[in-house]
């Protein structure tokens, strides 16, 4: 049976991760910070106590990732899925708001590159060895026509970054890692004009994954399976 880390999963594509992993027979670690008040991720692990385990985790918390990796120690991880993430602020040039920046930083970009680390060791005992994480378009220099949205755009570009190198270093170990467009769905982040509902991109997500080989680690896809440009 295989086995599935997923972060930020109290709601949005994180909680729809969980769900079709579980429902496709997975065993799925599903964090979030604060489980008490995560009526909807609750509800699944209480419907499917065998399939899902609920776990406190911040991914901004390095003492907590790696006490979380030692509490799994010796468990092999199929997926490492990094989709917790944090929008920033809309702020253009001129009005940054740099402690925002920092706090957005953290869980973007270093949250992601600790838990590879701290996690590593499961992933490289497991069958699939695939770390993926979610980004954004919005982290793709060819893509940026708009400018602004400095925070997001830049924490997501150097998620990209971290993701490439790791495909090179963890090659040899048989780990490959991609990162993911979701699209633009409706979450609390995309809002509700977005196109996409969840389940649509979190199936398109888990298919990219299913088909990623030693040739296509370190890429940068959408949903749909097409190729994002850096």
């Amino acid at each position: 049976m295989p086995t599935v880390l997923v972060t930020g999963a109290n709601r949005g594509l994180g909680l729809e991760f969980a769900r079709q992993y579980a429902a496709a027979g997975w065993t799925v670690h599903a964090t979030c910070r604060q489980p008490e008040a995560a009526d909807a991720l609750r509800a699944l692990a209480e419907a499917s106590p065998d399939k899902v385990r609920v776990h406190p985790l911040n991914v901004t918390d390095h003492a907590r990732v790696d006490a979380l990796a030692e509490e799994l120690a010796g468990e092999a991880i199929d997926v490492l899925l990094n989709n917790a993430g944090a929008f920033g602020n809309r702020a253009g040039f001129g009005s940054s708001d740099y402690s925002v920046w920092e706090r957005t930083v953290w869980t973007n970009t270093f949250g992601p590159m600790k838990l590879a680390e701290a996690f590593v060791e499961h992933v490289a005992r497991s069958e699939r060895k695939v770390i993926a994480n979610v980004t954004s378009k919005m982290g793709s220099i060819a893509d940026n026509t708009s400018g602004s949205y400095y925070i997001y755009r830049s924490t997501k570009a150097a998620l990209n970054m971290i993701t490439k190198s790791m495909a090179i270093d963890l090659a040899p170990r048989g780990i490959r890692t991609v990162v993911l467009h979701p699209g633009w769905v409706k979450t609390d982040m995309g809002g509700p004009s977005a196109p996409l509902d969840p389940p649509e991109s979190v199936a398109g997500m888990r298919r990219v994954i299913d088909g990623l080989s030693a040739e296509t680690s370190g890429s940068f896809f959408d949903y749909s399976g097409a190729e994002v440009p850096w």
